[in-house]
């Protein structure tokens, strides 16, 4: 039984493969990083932000967090962001697999020049990188934007308007990390920002604590529990098929 079951996943598998030979690479997460540079935010919160994310990258929860996935594979992008027209991609898609990579994906983190300093335009931000998950190399299980910020819009294009759009063209979710004790700020998020399957937010009560909450999230976001058995086997070559033509599906 197990070995038939096992015919049948491979037979699956290169038969995607031979029926698409540019197939992007399979992943269980893509997961683009949308992280607030805005003014509010000053020369040392910035530091503590991108260190933040270079320590989850490299902590041991969140690298097991990929290992357990059934590719045990993500890609991540990192996209900085304030005003209407201010959106940089600081680091492109790579994939992370390794304890490595992460490392070393980390360290290209906290490497990162700042690119702006000025409003605070999230929608905006998501306007501009939904689209940035259509041809980038990879398939993956789960689409994902992480938006973080310590501030209300201000600037740029309606925030509620862009997640619906968002998630309408295939992203499945959209979740929020806000920083500080700006009133209102995490009601906002939760109106406004979050949404999709599973989404969620957390909140740091400032850029000191901001390390232990993306890890956290991170982590959340990452995380699948194996399946058991013939079950875990009949998951991954249902993966390594489903993924073959989700983005035609979603981005067409």
């Amino acid at each position: 039984m197990l070995k038939k079951l096992m015919m049948t996943v491979v037979s699956v598998f290169f038969l995607g493969f031979s029926s698409n030979s540019s197939m992007a690479v399979p992943v269980d997460l893509e997961l683009q990083l949308l992280i607030d540079v805005s003014g509010s935010v000053d020369a040392g919160e910035y530091t503590l932000q991108m260190n933040g994310y270079r320590d989850a990258f490299q902590s041991a929860a969140v690298q097991s967090a990929v290992a357990s996935g059934a590719l045990g594979s993500i890609a991540v992008q990192l996209i900085q962001w304030s005003g209407a027209a201010q959106q940089a991609i600081s680091l492109g898609w790579t994939q992370l697999t390794t304890a490595a990579e992460m490392n070393a994906f980390g360290n290209a983190i906290a490497g990162t020049v700042r690119a702006f300093g000025g409003s605070t335009a999230p929608g905006s931000a998501i306007n501009f990188g939904a689209p940035l998950f259509a041809n980038n190399g990879f398939e993956g299980t789960r689409l994902v934007i992480d938006v973080s910020g310590d501030g209300i819009q201000n600037d740029g294009a309606n925030t509620s308007n862009a997640r619906d759009a968002a998630l309408a063209s295939g992203i499945d979710a959209i979740n929020g990390l806000t920083i500080g004790n700006v009133a209102g700020l995490q009601a906002w998020y939760q109106a406004n920002v979050v949404g999709g399957t599973n989404a969620f937010h957390l909140h740091a009560t400032g850029f000191s604590t901001f390390a232990a909450a993306i890890q956290n999230k991170l982590e959340r976001e990452i995380r699948r529990v194996p399946e058991p058995g013939t079950l875990g086997l009949l998951g991954f070559g249902l993966v390594l098929a489903g993924v073959m033509a989700r983005r035609r599906k979603h981005f067409a």
